[in-house]
């Protein structure tokens, strides 16, 4: 006698569908974790879902919105556009965010027509990086959309349009690998009354940096530039500056105790985080080092200097970074072994500093790059000796040193008992 088979479920008795019945708010954070292609997909699963994906706010085309067995770029290239143009033509919604980001990415004629819908679709966040090709020259339309929050553009040539009045609501501007004239710059800068956050990376066209933002809060630059001024600047308070080139000094310039330490600390009162990166000490080092800053950087709790300890101008324009921020408790040291090759007969007057230096209140200390010579030893020295509440200095030599070095560390004098000098071996 045969086995009964199983009586199935009605199918009034069987679970809803859940995924068809999830919040809208629950599906859009879904989506939102998804690249566009997996998004794409889902709208298979209901009509509900359909809807979300045409309505999507951020809009993300990267390396992982197409993928294709074939390594011909002209394939890939292809199929990244149409993509994109199915989803602008199928997309009902507002539009938050647009990025397009891929490594086959060229400056076609297609993007241009693509800024165009996104201005009318009023876009908050306009990231496009071109990462193969020349400078691709942003549309005009792009210098129309007042709505814009966060622009990012990355192997652009800028070149707004004579009407162009800036934008009135854009806080974050980052400009990487650009071009754009002297004029263009300084007029985008002041055109944002806004702006917060401001980053520049290789940038041609321009090489005087005159930065008027009366709300800026962080500036992050790394490029080959001449000079640098702020103007309005009062509450910016992370700044990241590398001068990428060394600066020759053209001495008629500063002729009559001209300054280019004193001019940059005039409009950044409330700096908190500093980073002096690349060559950009030896421009401040520039003119007449003052022994102290006329008003003392009271916010500051953080520095980075990159710094050459064969040039006694940059020991000068450091120590009065030092003793002009008496709230300062972590200090990063890097040195530029390339520059200090070169056996210099003079020494620092360190008898001097001792006594105009005033107690430091430095936490933590890192100190990279070194190679044992007298006065990048004579400065350590100098740091353990006033800092009463170190708690931890490391230091990383470049390689080959050996552990005489070490040795010579551990025999400093340290005024603060808790202070732990951590060797790290770059072997």
């Amino acid at each position: 006698m045969g086995r009964e088979l199983p009586q199935s479920p009605c199918l009034t008795n069987m679970e809803p569908d859940r995924i068809s019945y999830l919040p809208g708010h629950v599906i859009d954070q879904i989506l939102s974790h998804l690249s566009i292609k997996e998004a794409v997909r889902t709208s298979v699963l209901s009509s509900k879902w359909r809807y979300r994906c045409a309505t999507l706010p951020n809009l993300v085309f990267d390396n992982q919105c197409v993928s294709v067995a074939a390594q011909d770029h002209m394939i890939i290239k292809n199929k990244l556009l149409r993509t994109v143009d199915h989803v602008l033509l199928l997309h009902s919604g507002s539009i938050n965010k647009f990025k397009l980001s891929h490594r086959d990415l060229l400056g076609v004629a297609d993007i241009d027509r693509w800024t165009l819908h996104l201005c009318r679709k009023s876009v908050k966040e306009f990231v496009l990086e071109i990462w193969k090709g020349q400078r691709y020259k942003i549309h005009s339309c792009l210098f129309c959309c007042q709505s814009l929050t966060h622009l990012e553009l990355f192997n652009c040539w800028l070149k707004p349009p004579s009407t162009f009045k800036g934008f009135k609501n854009l806080k974050s501007l980052d400009l990487q690998h650009v071009t754009l004239a002297q004029d263009v710059f300084e007029n985008l800068i002041s055109s944002c009354p806004v702006l917060e956050r401001l980053t520049l990376m290789n940038f041609d066209g321009f090489t005087h940096l005159n930065i008027d933002a009366p709300n800026l809060l962080f500036f992050d630059i790394g490029g080959k530039f001449e000079d640098i001024s702020f103007e309005n600047t009062f509450q910016l308070a992370v700044v990241s500056i590398g001068l990428y080139v060394n600066f020759e000094i053209n001495q008629t310039r500063f002729r009559g105790g001209s300054s280019n330490l004193l001019k940059f600390f005039v409009h950044l009162p409330h700096v908190q985080r500093l980073e002096v990166q690349s060559y950009f000490l030896k421009y401040l080092a520039v003119g007449v080092v003052p022994v102290n800053l006329p008003r003392p950087c009271i916010d500051l709790s953080y520095l980075s200097i990159r710094i050459n300890f064969n040039d006694l101008k940059e020991i000068a324009a450091a120590l009065c970074l030092l003793r002009s921020s008496p709230n300062l408790q972590e200090l990063e040291i890097l040195a530029r072994p390339e520059e200090q090759t070169v056996l210099v007969t003079h020494t620092y007057s360190w008898e001097d500093v001792y006594f105009a230096c005033p107690e430091m209140h430095l936490r933590n200390v890192k100190i990279d790059g070194i190679s044992g010579i007298k006065p990048e030893l004579d400065f350590i020295s100098f740091l353990l000796l006033y800092s009463p509440v170190l708690e931890r200095m490391i230091v990383k030599p470049v390689s080959n040193i050996g552990t005489e070095l070490m040795k010579e560390l551990l025999r400093f004098r340290r005024v603060s008992r808790q202070a732990e000098i951590i060797y790290l071996d770059s072997s």
